[in-house]
């Protein structure tokens, strides 16, 4: 959702990939008609597991959990101090400093998961992310960061 809302504002190169997906798997119904509330659409995605490649390529990496970016530090440390979470660096900012010393908070960094979920549970992480997107956007933009 988070990439087809950056998508849709132009002016970044937006590419995404998950820490547990199934390859090539198009997005579900829910999250279809999750972003269609917001006008936004991702026909072409399809799912793509992280690996060192994509985060070798990224000025950034943005999470939308603290258990993806607990991934990341885990599983590609070389990555982790580009690695934070959407609700931080919409928070926060980029100050310089390594984000892998960051110590992560996941009582207010986590964006709702809507999983198996139905179709509100999908239109309210929807209605979460949008909006930081929508924030997070002008930022980046100005800064031209390669957003994966």
């Amino acid at each position: 959702m988070a990439g087809a809302a950056l998508d849709a504002l132009g002016g970044c190169e937006v590419g995404t990939a998950g820490t547990f997906v199934v390859e090539g798997q198009p997005i579900s119904w829910r999250t279809r008609d999750a972003l269609a509330k917001h006008g936004l659409e991702a026909r072409s995605h399809r799912g793509r597991q992280l690996h060192a490649g994509h985060l070798e390529e990224a000025d950034l990496v943005i999470g939308l959990a603290v258990e993806h970016v607990e991934w990341v530090r885990r599983e590609h440390p070389a990555a982790a101090h580009k690695t934070v979470t959407l609700k931080r660096l919409v928070r926060d900012g980029l100050d310089g400093t390594g984000w892998d010393a960051v110590e992560l908070e996941p009582s207010w960094e986590d964006v709702a998961d809507p999983g198996g979920g139905e179709l509100p549970a999908f239109e309210a992480a929807a209605d979460e992310i949008v909006p930081l997107v929508h924030r997070l956007h002008e930022f980046l933009t100005a800064r031209q960061f390669s957003i994966r």
